[in-house]
């Protein structure tokens, strides 16, 4: 008897551990949260349209909608990402490339805008009501008919979790409201209920203790939140460094832990990268144009070469360096770089230090890729003045080019198509992500002093400048997709007296929209410190003086006739100990210009 009880109670084990094994979270359920919440967020703007609304009244339902738009945001957003960003982007004028019209902002934004300057019940109003709930109605539409599974979980949750950071906390979603910190903690109490609902039970049976860790540290973030929901005193480093960033460890972990999806896909996240803050927390590859994709070490090290050689250009005179100095950030601190002939060129000259990162080139935004880029240089009769398509056979002077070709492509082209993809390599593997900043994010060092964290509270809060450059790459490449890089119209001035509003039109060159007067890219603010003067044309030399233009409200708020300028108007009332902070933390951008003359192809 006791053999035939001891041959059951095996076999009940194995029955359990095979029901285990083979355990598949409840997708649909988590769909159906995705889903009812957006019918939720429709209901509530639909009773916006009650004429006999107070103002408060409005407020409330406004802010009910946005919550119930934050849970659902991961997975409409993310299977519907151009009709996502029109519900929750910012309330400026979109201009349509393909028929050159201009459509009015609508979304969640535009009506923030409406109903915190009390403006119910007008025309534009209703056509912003409209248009976003039929927006909204879209995306329950294809969250309902796009099944959920692990790897669209994964993803879905993981930008969530950049949202957070570089558009939630940063007053990016909800500039009018301020929203937004409330709002992280929303998204983070939607993100334990949709796990409890889906692998928890099989994530507990693999690992309970870092099922416990990852709710433990939701719950304190939350916590954090709550004991400081000011929008202009919210201690964003502490909430980043000690709280976002354990839950993205944990979340990786998990992941990783579940087996249910691997990770690998084509996206701009390495999805392994424990933060959004390490050095390889992108994926290079992703931003790289498709025909230069994976380049070889060899590839990579004959770019190297080529990048300072001045037999590229046909007056012998100029390489990619000349304008570009390594010990200078890749710029050449001048308000403007010299032509072959020793005239100054239209505008500044930008770092390369991690402009793989980047859907678009030159200050005015056009070349798309960095291919183009490089190829324009070469065709430019100020600069190399040399022809893609023939050759440059002058640099075979150097015999080694014709070792180094053979290993990079092969042998040697009649063109110049494989010099500008070399050179395109290796200015993609100029990447820093390892300054003091990055440092102490990340927990690795605890030098961070006061008024530096001061001065990133204020860059991600009170001064609005994450806005426009996102946290972490700080450039104007847009999160958590990264398909665009975003240009504005700032109204920069023609001199550093502020007297005159500089004539250089910029992105308004291409379709002569009136909207693009003044328009130029977004750049990077990492090492911003080494490429002094600033602004596309140069015209301020130190960083105070940057600061002061912003505090003032940009070119409207010194005066100028800036009719789309994208800055708000209104000045910023820093004083000087937050001006002196900004800069402080400014500094801690720059890396140590031995990381960034290395090559790095560990994201390749």
């Amino acid at each position: 008897m006791k053999a035939y009880i001891g041959l059951f109670l095996i076999f009940c084990f194995f029955s359990c551990k095979k029901k285990e094994a083979h355990y598949e979270p409840n997708w649909t359920a988590i769909q159906n949260y995705y889903s009812n919440n957006l019918t939720k967020a429709i209901s509530l703007l639909n009773e916006l349209r009650n004429e006999d609304l107070t103002i408060e009244e409005a407020k409330r339902l406004f802010e009910l909608t946005r919550h119930a738009f934050k849970k659902a945001e991961p997975y409409a957003s993310y299977l519907n990402p151009d009709v996502g960003h029109r519900v929750n982007g910012p309330a400026l004028p979109i201009f349509k490339e393909d028929n050159q019209k201009v459509l009015n902002p609508v979304g969640l934004q535009a009506l923030e805008e409406s109903i915190y300057q009390e403006q119910l019940n007008s025309q534009q109003f209703i056509r912003e009501l409209d248009i976003t709930i039929g927006l909204l109605e879209t995306l329950k539409k294809t969250v309902i008919k796009k099944s959920l599974n692990p790897q669209r979980f994964f993803i879905a949750t993981h930008q969530q979790l950049l949202r957070i950071i570089s558009l939630g906390i940063t007053g990016f979603d909800t500039p009018a409201s301020n929203l937004g910190i409330k709002e992280a903690g929303i998204s983070l109490q939607s993100l334990a209920y949709v796990y409890k609902k889906s692998i928890q039970h099989d994530l507990r049976m693999k690992d309970k203790k870092l099922d416990e860790k990852l709710l433990k540290e939701i719950e304190a973030a939350i916590h954090f939140i709550n004991e400081q929901p000011s929008f202009e005193d919210f201690d964003r480093y502490t909430f980043i460094k000690d709280y976002m960033n354990p839950i993205t460890r944990s979340w990786v972990a998990i992941r990783q832990k579940s087996g249910l999806w691997n990770g690998n896909s084509s996206y701009p996240f390495n999805f392994d990268a424990p933060t959004f803050f390490e050095s390889n927390s992108f994926n290079a590859a992703y931003f790289t144009s498709s025909i230069n994709r994976n380049a070889s070490v060899d590839q990579i090290a004959l770019g190297e070469k080529l990048f300072f050689d001045k037999n590229l250009s046909k007056t012998k005179n100029m390489a990619c360096a000349t304008c570009h100095h390594p010990d200078k950030g890749y710029s050449d601190n001048k308000i403007s770089s010299l032509d072959n002939k020793g005239n100054p060129l239209q505008r500044n000259t930008p770092t390369l230090i991690n402009s793989v990162y980047q859907r678009s080139f030159f200050w005015d935004g056009r070349s798309q890729t960095l291919l183009d880029q490089i190829s324009s240089v070469f065709t430019n009769t100020k600069e190399f003045d040399n022809t893609v398509h023939q050759f440059s056979e002058d640099i075979l002077q150097d015999s080694t080019y014709v070792r180094l070709f053979k290993k990079a492509y092969g042998g040697i082209s009649n063109k110049n198509t494989e010099v500008i993809k070399a050179i395109s390599s290796y200015i993609s593997t100029l990447n820093g992500f390892d300054s003091k900043f990055d440092k102490n994010i990340r927990g690795e060092e605890d030098t961070f002093t006061d008024q530096e964290k001061l001065g990133f509270n204020l860059f991600t809060g009170k001064a609005l400048c994450a806005t426009c450059h996102f946290i972490p790459l700080t450039n104007g490449t847009v999160p958590p997709f990264y398909t665009e890089t975003e240009k504005e119209v700032i109204g920069v001035p023609k001199n550093m007296d502020n007297k005159e509003l500089d004539n250089d039109y910029g992105f308004y060159w291409k379709f002569e929209e009136p909207l693009h007067k003044g328009m130029f890219k977004t750049p990077t603010v990492r090492n911003v410190t080494l490429t002094a003067p600033y602004m596309h044309n140069g015209v301020y030399e130190s960083l105070d003086q940057v600061m002061e233009f912003y505090n003032l409200g940009g070119g409207a708020g010194l005066g100028f006739n800036v009719a789309h300028q994208t800055l708000p108007f209104d000045k910023l009332e820093l004083d000087d100990e937050e001006l002196d902070a900004l800069v402080a933390y400014l500094k801690t951008l720059t890396d140590n210009p031995e990381n960034t003359s290395k090559l790095v192809t560990n994201n390749y």
